[in-house]
C-alpha cells in the first residue's frame, strides 16, 4: 500500500478497495429467518468460498452509485445508510463501484456479500474497524429494513466472517467458526461441484411465501424446517469430524426435507441435475439459497468427480471455488496526491 505523499495540505486521491465472499450452504437455510428463527432457533452450516463482491470507493467524485444493475439500489442504499455525503475529512465524498465474480441470481449470498463489501468498505473510509457481526447486522439492516426483501442472517454473517460456520439461531445469534482441519478444507472442492443453472432465481418471494406457510402453521411446512434445522446440525459435525461422505449423504437428505417447503424450490433442471448425479454416484445433492434456479450442490466421491462433470454436462455450468477463512478483507487502501492541474 502506498501512504501519503508529497505536501500534506495539497489535495489528496484516495482508493480502497474491499471485498467479502460468497457462500456455500450446506444446510439450515431458511431456519435463520424471523420469525422461524427467533421462535424456534434455527441452526445454520455453510462456507464461505472464493467468490467475492468487491466494492471499490475513490474520492474526488461526486457521490454515485456504478455497479452491476442487480446490485445497484443494495449500493444506493449502502451510501444513503452509511450518510457519506462528506468524508470524515471533509474532502468530496467517494463513489462506489461494486462488481462481483460469481454469476447473478447464483443462489450463493451475492447480494449480501454485496452489502457487507459496500458497508464495510464505507467503515474502513471512515477508519472504523466493526466487528464481523456489527458488519453483517448492518448489512441485513440495509437489505431487509430499507429495501424491504425478505431474508435471513446467514449469508451477511458467511460474508462477513468467512470459513466455515455453525450459526445457531436459539434465542440469540451464535457463531461458531467449526474445526475443519486443512486436509478437510482442500478436500472439500474435489467432493463438491457447484452446477450454475443458469436460471436466476427471485428469492424473497419464495422466502415470503415459505416464512407465510409457517406463520399459518402449516404442518408440512414446520415439519420440514425442524428437519433441515436437525440436519444442518449433524453437518457441523460431520465437517469437523471430516467425514465427507456423511455431509454428502445428509446433503442428499437435507433436499428431501427442503423441497417440501414450496413448489417453486425445485425446477424440471434441477431435478435432472439431481437424478443425474444419483446415477453417476454422489452421495447427496441440493439447491443453493432459496433455489427455484440459480446452482445445485453436488457431492461425490472425488474419484467419480470426472463422471459426475460428464453427466451433469448441458445440464449447468460449472462454479470453481475453494474455502475462504477471511471473510471481508480490505484489500487496498492507498492516497496519493492529485494531479497539479486538478
Amino acid at each position: 500500500m502506498s501512504g501519503r505523499t508529497g505536501d500534506p495540505s495539497a489535495p489528496e486521491r484516495r482508493t480502497l478497495i474491499a471485498r467479502a465472499p460468497a457462500r456455500l450452504d450446506f444446510g439450515g437455510g431458511w431456519t435463520d429467518v424471523p420469525p422461524y428463527a427467533d421462535e424456534r432457533g434455527g441452526f445454520v452450516c455453510n462456507v464461505a468460498i472464493t467468490r467475492h463482491a468487491t466494492a471499490v470507493l475513490r474520492s474526488g467524485a461526486p457521490v454515485d452509485s456504478h455497479v452491476a444493475a442487480h446490485d445497484s439500489a443494495l449500493a444506493r442504499a449502502a451510501l444513503h445508510r452509511a450518510a457519506i455525503g462528506r468524508a470524515s475529512d471533509n474532502r468530496a465524498a467517494p463513489t462506489l463501484t461494486l462488481a462481483a465474480d460469481f454469476p447473478v441470481g447464483a443462489g450463493l449470498g451475492g447480494s449480501s456479500a454485496a452489502g457487507v463489501a459496500a458497508v464495510g468498505a464505507l467503515a474502513a473510509w471512515r477508519g472504523e474497524a466493526p466487528s464481523p457481526q456489527t458488519l453483517a447486522e448492518r448489512s441485513r439492516a440495509i437489505e431487509v429494513e430499507e429495501l424491504g426483501i425478505a431474508g435471513g442472517w446467514q449469508d451477511h454473517l458467511a460474508a462477513a466472517h468467512g470459513g466455515a460456520l455453525g450459526i445457531d439461531f436459539g434465542g440469540r445469534i451464535a457463531v461458531r467458526r467449526l474445526a475443519v482441519s486443512a486436509a478437510t478444507r482442500d478436500a472439500l472442492p474435489a467432493c463438491a461441484l457447484v452446477v450454475y443453472t443458469g436460471q436466476s432465481r427471485i428469492s424473497a418471494t419464495t422466502i415470503t411465501a415459505v416464512l407465510d406457510a409457517y406463520r399459518d402453521r402449516v404442518p408440512e411446512v414446520v415439519d420440514a424446517l425442524a428437519h433441515i434445522a436437525t440436519l444442518a446440525r449433524a453437518m457441523a459435525i460431520a465437517l469437523e469430524d471430516g467425514d465427507l461422505p456423511a455431509l454428502g449423504a445428509l446433503v442428499g437428505e437435507h433436499w428431501h426435507h427442503q423441497r417440501r417447503l414450496h413448489p417453486a424450490i425445485t425446477t424440471p433442471q434441477i431435478d435432472a441435475i439431481v437424478a443425474r448425479a444419483a446415477a453417476s454416484g454422489a452421495w447427496g445433492t441440493k439447491a443453493l439459497g432459496a433455489s427455484g434456479g440459480g446452482s445445485v450442490l453436488v457431492m461425490g466421491p472425488p474419484e467419480r468427480r470426472a463422471d459426475l462433470v460428464a453427466a451433469l454436462d448441458g445440464l449447468g455450468e460449472l462454479v470453481p471455488w475453494s474455502v475462504d477463512v477471511q471473510g471481508f478483507t480490505v484489500v487496498d487502501d492507498h492516497t496519493l496526491p492529485l494531479p497539479p492541474d486538478r
